[in-house]
């Protein structure tokens, strides 16, 4: 691993404090990022940087890309990018089309640590942390391998990993992303979704006006906490208070993910559960059947539980969708990405 600095790791301001250590005028730092979100990988395609100035950056600093090693392609369109980082380890990111525009959900994490037992991340366990360039090169990277029509316009950070457990190089690649001098995408299409770390949730919000999506799974913290150990720590109350807390811009609601897992979280009771479990919030639930998979022990639910589950929430006047699965026959699908090269087409 190189001790040179990564040019994506850094805000504009650092870059600018650190060219003028080398007694570059700040406008030399402007010149160099511009350049690295159009997705140059080169030097010397810096045309307009003096001779000079890149003879610095190629001594001193690194322009990192991902090297992209698997690539697979779902029935109903999505695509999973596998990519190795420069200490070997393998992250996933996965490109949803959608009418007009392109979804990439995007990992902040080498694995997971907080061992959600419906998701396949978790068994992977946690083995690093993304730097704000590992982040910001997912999108970069896919940008790259499709064609420049339709756009990515929106960014979901639901890949591998708790984003909100990464935090200070999360808000670094979220201050990139949302930059009109790095990648310039709107902060109404951005969405953090998390399993609920209740202190960082307040604090995204004031550092950044994304969207804000938790993971609730269960109506109450006994069969929450049998499902996800972060209940253990924080409970429903307290990430419901610090929902309340997170600084919520108008006509925008929080999105409450809820995995519907069969004979475990489906019945009706728990959807008039969580009904009133929400009550007085901004809310939108998304309801995402389970995807099944032999290494988990949990089963989807019949498809007219689903109906009958949304239909409890939209008599309680609360905006209710049904999320229907997308690349699960990649592994590609909510709680499936796991880093494991096992198939699919080289890149």
């Amino acid at each position: 691993m190189t001790s040179m600095v990564d040019l994506k790791d850094l805000t504009q301001a650092e870059l600018e404090e650190l060219m003028g250590s080398w007694g570059q005028a700040p406008f030399r730092a402007r010149q160099v990022q511009k350049w690295l979100y159009k997705g140059v990988t080169d030097l010397e395609a810096m045309t307009d940087v003096s001779k000079a100035v890149r003879e610095l950056l190629r001594e001193r600093t690194v322009l990192s890309r991902l090297l992209l090693v698997a690539r697979q392609q779902s029935q109903d369109g999505c695509e999973k990018f596998s990519f190795r980082l420069e200490d070997g380890e393998v992250i996933e990111s996965v490109l949803i089309p959608e009418e007009g525009h392109h979804t990439l959900c995007v990992s902040s994490q080498v694995g997971c640590a907080q061992g959600c037992r419906f998701c396949l991340t978790a068994r992977r366990g946690f083995r690093r942390q993304l730097r704000p360039a590992e982040i910001v090169n997912q999108i970069l990277a896919v940008r790259s391998l499709i064609p420049a029509k339709p756009a990515i316009t929106n960014l979901v950070f639901m890949g591998m990993g708790e984003p909100l457990a990464n935090f200070a190089n999360l808000l670094k690649a979220l201050t990139i992303i949302l930059a009109p001098w790095g990648l310039n995408f709107s902060s109404r299409r951005v969405t953090v979704s998390t399993v609920g770390l209740a202190p960082q949730i307040p604090a995204l919000g004031q550092a950044v006006p994304v969207n804000l999506a938790v993971s609730l799974n269960a109506p109450n913290d006994a069969l929450r906490a049998t499902l996800m150990p972060i209940a253990r720590q924080y409970s429903l109350a307290e990430v419901l208070a610090a929902c309340r807390a997170f600084p919520l811009p108008p006509h925008r609601r929080i999105t409450f993910s809820y995995v519907l897992l069969k004979g475990i979280n489906d019945a009706l009771a728990q959807a008039r559960e969580l009904a009133r479990l929400l009550r007085g919030l901004r809310a939108k639930i998304n309801l995402i059947s389970f995807n099944p998979h032999p290494l988990l022990p949990f089963q989807a639910p019949e498809r007219e539980t689903v109906l009958n589950f949304q239909d409890i929430l939209v008599q309680a006047h609360y905006t209710a969708l049904i999320r229907e699965s997308r690349g699960a026959d990649i592994s590609a699908a909510c709680g499936q990405l796991a880093g494991e090269l096992s198939g699919g087409s080289s890149g």
